[in-house]
């Protein structure tokens, strides 16, 4: 998980998230991951009174270094509030508050499949479909177990220039390999990268990359990174595999 563990409650956007990942070792080679990350509900309550303890101290901590900045008395701090600082401490309370007796606690889990090759779209709908099943109140149609076995001991890759299909829980998951005279397998979405960055963002991209230049690219969100970067290099190794 990029940003670690996350405790999310029923007000808050529960919904499963993809983001893919590259381990590259010091001879060149990679490793490519793809994660779905959802969240389940916490049934622990040993779990849920220690969230509840760490939130009071968070917003206790939070008050108290907000009203030490001013040395007036309470009268005159609380006469000198205005209404968007009554709003914002409004809204801390809101947000960042939980009620054990209240909300439902909920915590982030993650299910990644690992392979030699970027078979993203492959992998997505293949973790999509196992998520599905396990959140679903209707059985699949064979254990997971089954499926778990099947994906990591008998899906072999797919040889250069030829198709695989495969069967996920609820539907087959066909992936293509290109052939030695094909350009390398890419799988990432090129329109994801026009939104974030912008054309004028990736010409300037693609131009250092050209010039085999250092790049850093920053984003609040690191999935994003991920998806940039590998996509921006990609039609530059044209006899990578």
């Amino acid at each position: 998980m990029p940003k670690g563990l996350s405790f999310r409650t029923q007000t808050d956007n529960k919904d499963p998230q993809f983001h893919s990942f590259i381990i590259t070792r010091e001879d060149g080679s990679r490793t490519y991951g793809f994660v779905l990350t959802f969240y389940e509900e916490v049934t622990s309550k040993q779990i849920c009174t220690a969230m509840q303890t760490l939130y009071q101290m968070h917003n206790a901590e939070h008050y108290s270094s907000l009203y030490a900045s001013s040395s007036c008395s309470m009268d005159s701090l609380a006469s000198s509030i205005d209404e968007g600082d009554t709003t914002s401490l409004l809204k801390l309370q809101r947000y960042n508050s939980y009620d054990i007796s209240r909300d439902t606690l909920y915590v982030s889990k993650s299910i990644c499949l690992i392979t030699p090759l970027p078979f993203m779209q492959a992998c997505k709908k293949f973790l999509i479909q196992l998520y599905k099943a396990v959140t679903s109140q209707q059985p699949p149609p064979l254990p997971l177990e089954s499926y778990i076995h099947n994906i990591l001991y008998e899906v072999p890759l797919p040889p250069p220039g030829r198709s695989l299909k495969f069967y996920g829980v609820y539907e087959p998951v066909i992936c293509q390999r290109p052939g030695p005279s094909e350009l390398p397998l890419s799988d990432y979405p090129l329109r994801e990268v026009f939104e974030l960055l912008g054309l004028e963002n990736l010409v300037q991209v693609f131009t250092c990359v050209l010039l085999e230049m250092q790049i850093l690219l920053y984003s609040q969100e690191p999935v994003l990174c991920n998806k940039r970067g590998h996509r921006s290099e990609k039609p530059t190794y044209r006899n990578e595999e």
